[in-house]
């Protein structure tokens, strides 16, 4: 099979028919063997009915239901899990992605031997002040700190090799880097393509500006996780152990400088007069704390389970 084109959705039943139709019509054009995945998490709209209907006269349409809303993150992961096309594109349900993109970006992956493709909306429709600017900074910040060179992380159309898909584990809000997940498993060429991004034409974004800060602060998660995520106590031990050594090697000084003072016959004080002694101590158990918040992230990374991160109410066609 060529493709699989993956759609997570959330009450799209506006657009989701003028969507398949536009998706079957560049399939047809270009003679790909391919499947429809829409992952619907959790619409209180008619979208599931809607999906259920392609299914019925097409069944190159598959579909997910998730019993409640759970993410992005989520439905993405339940599709990777099905796909068996060759390259699995994704795109959102908005028709802000526009599936003429497709043969541009399998023509990436399969001749060009990339093995994930992210899209750039390199001229956005999008408010200037409220998405625009602050997709600018998250971007930039994401570049530097994975070291990843894309335009645009957030753009929801990609094209991925299917070793890609079925090698990275997406969890929590981590859907915006996928790239990232993807270099970190082993997998070197990353590239991007220029995309058309059209204005939406039904319903309001899911997103608000809350998106971004969980994305700076998901930012600072995957860097925590690619480094360390394995290790913690490489990083927490280390940094404990420092700690504690420097708050022991202090309060030491303070009792053998109190000794000398006491065996000269020089004026001394109490120890606990002394502001120097709090911060030693304070410095110790902080040490102490962090040290043992690495050894407990050792001992819950052998020990956790792979629990479900969803539920799936129905499926169709698989």
């Amino acid at each position: 099979m060529n493709l699989s084109i993956l759609i997570p959705l959330l009450n799209e039943e506006e657009s989701l028919k003028e969507l398949y139709s536009w998706i079957i019509k560049v399939m047809q054009s270009n003679n790909y063997s391919y499947e429809i995945i829409f992952v619907d998490d959790g619409s209180t709209d008619d979208s599931w009915n809607i999906i259920e209907s392609f299914s019925n006269e097409n069944p190159n349409v598959k579909g997910i239901r998730f019993m409640k809303n759970f993410g992005k993150s989520q439905a993405l992961h339940a599709g990777f899990a099905k796909a068996q096309g060759d390259v699995i594109i994704t795109m959102d349900a908005d028709l802000q992605d526009s599936p003429d993109e497709i043969p541009g970006l399998y023509e990436m992956v399969t001749a060009q031997k990339y093995d994930l493709v992210s899209g750039w909306k390199k001229k956005r429709y999008d408010s200037v002040v409220a998405k625009n600017l602050p997709s600018k900074l998250f971007n930039w910040a994401a570049r530097k700190t994975s070291g990843v060179e894309l335009n645009d992380f957030n753009c929801g159309l990609k094209a991925y090799k299917n070793t890609v898909v079925k090698n990275i584990e997406v969890s929590g809000e981590m859907h915006r880097y996928i790239p990232v997940l993807a270099k970190n498993a082993g997998f070197g060429k990353i590239g991007e393509k220029v995309v058309i991004h059209q204005a939406r034409k039904y319903g309001e974004t899911k997103f608000g500006m809350e998106r971004f800060i969980n994305g700076f602060l998901d930012l600072i998660t995957i860097w925590f996780l690619s480094r360390f995520g394995k290790r913690p106590m490489h990083l927490f031990g280390a940094i404990g152990s420092l700690m504690f050594i420097i708050g022991f090697l202090a309060a030491g000084y303070i009792g053998v400088s109190k000794l000398y003072h006491m065996y000269t016959g020089m004026k001394y004080s109490l120890v606990t007069n002394n502001p120097w002694f709090y911060i030693a101590l304070t410095t110790m158990v902080l040490g102490t704390q962090l040290f043992l918040a690495g050894f407990l992230g050792e001992i819950i990374l052998r020990t956790k389970s792979n629990e479900a991160r969803y539920k799936v109410a129905r499926e169709v066609n698989f």
